[in-house]
């Protein structure tokens, strides 16, 4: 894990294994050029940031960050609906 960029603790860790992600698959799909999908404020009135990245087995990952000072905090993360992962293919497509 990359903890210099990204703030882990053992509630987030294990919130996105309930989703049978890791934590190396999210700062993988985080990492390697994600799209950014949504941005809104939480309840909290903590900025959240929706990405659909992929990992470099070509798992596709929706990731929801927040920001804890310098660091990117992984909120959740899962499997995207079929409608994301097609707009995230084809803004690939687009950037070529």
């Amino acid at each position: 894990m990359n903890d210099a960029l990204f703030d882990w603790d053992d509630a987030n860790i294990g919130h996105i294994a309930e989703h049978d992600v890791t934590p190396e698959e999210a700062e993988e799909a985080m990492l390697g050029d994600p799209l950014e999908m949504d941005f809104e404020w939480s309840e909290e009135g903590e900025g959240r940031w929706t990405y659909i990245g992929e990992t470099t087995p070509g798992r596709f990952l929706q990731v929801i960050i927040t920001t804890r000072g310098e660091r990117f905090r992984v909120v959740t993360a899962f499997e995207p609906i079929r409608r994301f992962k097609l707009i995230y293919l084809r803004s690939k497509v687009e950037q070529r």
